[in-house]
């Protein structure tokens, strides 16, 4: 073979031949009159053969390829139908025309009839392999004689989504710094922190200009207390970890920076006690190693080891970067002149949303975290860490010591002991620090929450409210069952929140809720009935879920009986009875229904909501507010409780609080914004609101199916409006891109002209004057595209009329209508 190199004859590659072949694109050396280099076969069924493998039997189609080649079009590809190499499968090294892609290795031999049997059948059978696509990538460079070299490693911010506020909103990420920069230059416990570790007496203050000691004895009960740092930077911790400084102090001991040297000098945290003379204390650090032994999650900090030295023990953990929330506010507080600055409320849910799942990892566990506060939370770039497990105890422990902090620490837990509802609790009440300038929260809010009307924050976001008053329930069982039921809640509130920050700009996305089916039904002219309100999603593990799923009786009342014969009597058997038995009209079955599910759970909102429905199915609005309330208030995330509420407040005459609800479910979801849209139109033009009605009509999407009813619904109110041509012409306007049914058409065109014409005669109109589209401000030239003028609005509104006519049933009603046509008609001398 040939080992002389000479330049590739295709257009525009920039290859080289060697060996006969080209070393970028694969083709041939051809020679001046087009031959193949010197030895290579030219016999046209065997380079077919060759560089066609998988094809139909060339031999059978002489100059197939050679066709194919010159049938393809100009924009064909040679890579695959994604503009690179195809990279495998039968079709891969074909051009979408068919021909050998540039580049693709030439086969040794015509290969097995099966093989091009295949290949066949996988290229008519990928539609799109057959297509010309437009040349990217390699394919691109090839075309454009350039040799660039694809990007690879470099990421593109627009495929990342944040993890913090789950695709709601973004939290700003922070950046991890050098470690040695988080050390103490003085390590020294505050003397406003020092307190005993026995009884929690203040000890080592300052009395009489004298410094409070570091070490001593409580002068209440006695026991020795010592808040100085036990390690020097240097010390050597079990013979594996340098000790560079102190990181913080807190309650259960000094927090140091380590290097482990074992390990590739990486950074290591530990932690020790603050004193090593108190016996709970020591347990609570044993403790904590044992905890996280066995706790492996990415929301929480890592245990690498338990070391000893000197005699007393240290967790050696992983070294988290980042602030911890309390720092945050701090540093909020700090660019604010000190004073306190809380987070957005978006920022904070999305901080409690992004962490839970850890809670729930350590309760499936059994265990219980007890200690939660800003303090605990590390935010390390774009996600958080949980951190500071000393407090962590077994759920069925009742005689190890309990660790908290007055202000987040549920009031029940010296009577009761921690549990998951107290665990609930600390999360609410942080994430009531996060969000408010929450001052007292140790002493008059100590077990409680500000007053809503001296808060503007809850008066602003009332699903907030609803969400922290559940979680620090003073009951604990009236909080949250599960940390998986808060986290759903949470989300949903998230999702109002920034809704309503959006100010209305952006369009609602849908969301699925685990508890409610969307709404299906959009009712313009009156509040929506028990039935059209969104259904309840049944409960698959329910015990009755499997019976439930063979009844299919339709009448209502033979299925109120069959349901009455359930085998097993659960909450879906007898919801399903309840809400049977509505339709049956027997309210006093449903009823029964709703009491049984009660008394077996008073906690059960689900009865609550079948309540709510029995009471709007008999005309009850007070009855349904005051039981779509209570749902509310157990699941305040849900929109359903609230469209529901909304329902029963405006057939009750509250409409503020009606508007209201409409209005956050009109922003928050577009499965709800057409039922809540028509909702805020009607009792804002029971106010004469009309720009209101008109910006309530605007939240309709297209792609509902009402969004014909509510452009008509606009028109004719901008037609009824009284504002003149600007508003008749933008009523003409609001209908211009959909379809009308042609009477609505039609009567809707003669309203608006016979308007139009109306304004004009009276001489009140500038004929100099422009449309303004939003139809609130000055006259307009033309309406419908018709001259403002008396003569124009004639002809076409006698145009309109007699469409009308043609499109009326009624033969009385034509003739009003042509006559009143032959009214209105100019009239000429001829």
């Amino acid at each position: 073979m040939s080992v002389e190199s000479s330049t590739c004859a295709t257009p525009a590659c920039p290859g080289s031949i060697e060996d006969g072949y080209c070393d970028y694109c694969g083709a041939p050396e051809v020679d001046a009159s087009g031959a193949g280099s010197p030895g290579d076969p030219l016999d046209e069924g065997a380079t077919q053969a060759a560089a066609y493998t998988g094809s139909p039997d060339p031999a059978a189609h002489p100059g197939s390829w050679a066709a194919s080649a010159a049938a393809a079009p100009s924009g064909t590809s040679a890579g695959g139908p994604a503009g690179g190499s195809a990279g495998g499968g039968p079709a891969a090294g074909l051009s979408a025309s068919g021909a050998p892609a540039a580049g693709a290795p030439a086969a040794a031999g015509r290969g097995s009839s099966s093989t091009r049997q295949e290949s066949e059948h996988a290229t008519r059978g990928s539609s799109s392999a057959r297509l010309a696509a437009t040349a990217l990538g390699s394919a691109r460079t090839r075309e454009t004689g350039s040799r660039a070299t694809r990007r690879v490693g470099t990421g593109s911010t627009r495929l990342r989504e944040h993890r913090l506020g789950a695709g709601l909103t973004t939290v700003p990420p922070t950046t991890v710094g050098d470690p040695r920069a988080a050390v103490m230059a003085v390590p020294e416990v505050p003397e406003h922190k020092r307190y005993c570790p026995s009884c929690s007496a203040p000890v080592g203050r300052s009395r009489e200009g004298v410094e409070g000691r570091t070490q001593g004895f409580c002068p209440q009960c006695g026991v020795r207390f010592d808040f100085t740092p036990q390690l020097a930077p240097g010390d050597l911790v079990g013979g594996q970890y340098e000790v560079v400084g102190c990181l913080a102090h807190g309650g259960l001991g000094w927090i140091y920076l380590a290097q482990d040297k074992n390990v590739s000098d990486r950074w290591v945290v530990l932690k020790g006690l603050l004193n090593a003379g108190d016996a709970d204390a020591y347990a609570a650090a044993i403790s904590e190693r044992q905890f996280l032994a066995e706790v492996e999650h990415p929301l929480i900090v890592e245990i690498y080891n338990f070391a000893m030295h000197a005699g007393a023990g240290y967790t050696v953990m992983e070294f988290v970067g980042g602030p911890s929330l309390k720092e945050l506010l701090t540093a909020r507080r700090d660019a604010n002149g000190g004073v306190p600055d809380p987070m957005s409320p978006e920022h904070a849910l999305a901080y409690v949303h992004e962490v839970l799942p850890a809670f729930s990892y350590l309760h499936d566990k059994g265990l219980l975290f007890c200690d939660f506060k800003p303090d605990n939370v590390i935010q390390q770039g774009d996600g958080v860490k949980l951190i500071d497990l000393g407090g962590v105890r077994r759920v069925e422990d009742v005689e190890s010591a309990i660790y908290g902090t007055v202000g987040f620490q549920a009031p029940e837990i010296a009577s009761l002991g921690p549990s998951v509802a107290s665990d609930v609790y600390t999360i609410g009440r942080t994430l009531a620090t996060l969000v408010l300038d929450f001052r007292g929260n140790t002493t008059t809010y100590v077990a409680a929450l500000p007053p809503v009307e001296d808060t503007p924050l809850f008066q602003r976001h009332d699903s907030l409210y609803r969400l922290l008053a559940k979680a620090c329930a003073v009951d604990p069982s009236d909080r949250f069952g599960t940390i998986d039921e808060m986290r759903a809640q949470t989300l949903g509130v998230l999702r109002e929140v920034v809704a309503a920050r959006g100010g209305g700009g952006a369009a609602p996305t849908s969301a699925s809720s685990v508890h409610f089916h969307p709404p299906v039904a959009d009712v313009p002219d009156r509040p929506l009935h028990w039935d059209e309100l969104p259904a309840l999603r049944a409960d698959d593990d329910d015990p009755g879920a499997g019976w439930l799923a063979g009844v299919n009786v339709l009448d209502p009342d033979d299925r109120v009986r069959a349901l009455s014969a359930a085998p097993v009597e659960s909450p879906e058997v007898r919801l399903a009875r309840g809400r049977a038995a509505i339709e049956a009209g027997r309210p006093g079955v449903a009823r029964t229904a709703i009491a049984d599910m009660l008394a077996d759970d008073p906690w059960e909102w689900r009865a609550a909501w079948l309540a709510g429905l029995v009471d709007l199915a008999t005309g009850d609005a007070a009855g349904a507010s005051r039981s779509f309330n209570a749902v509310y208030g157990q699941v305040p995330g849900e929109l359903a409780p609230k469209l529901a509420l909304a329902t029963a407040c405006e057939g009750l005459g509250e409409l503020d609080v009606a508007e209201a609800l409409y209005d956050v479910c009109a922003r928050t979801d577009a499965n709800y914004a057409a039922p809540a849209a028509f909702g805020m139109a009607r009792i804002r033009l029971s106010r004469d609101d009309v720009d209101g009605a008109l910006d309530a009509l605007d939240k309709v999407g297209a792609t509902r199916g009402s969004y014909v009813e509510a452009r008509l619904r606009r028109a004719r109110i901008l037609a009824a409006s009284g504002r003149g041509l600007p508003a008749l012409a933008a009523a003409l306007e609001s209908v211009a891109h959909v379809e009308l049914p042609a009477r609505e058409d039609a009567g809707l065109r003669a309203t608006v002209l016979a308007s139009a014409l109306n304004v004009v005669t009276s001489g009140t109109v500038d004929p100099g004057s422009t449309v303004d589209p939003a139809g609130t401000a000055g006259p307009a030239s033309t309406v419908g595209g018709v001259p403002a003028q008396e003569g124009p609005l004639r002809d076409a509104l006698e145009r309109a009329l007699r469409d009308v006519a043609l499109l009326t049933d009624d033969h009385d009603e034509r003739i009003r209508v042509v006559d009143r046509a032959n009214t209105v008609r100019r009239w000429t001398l001829r």
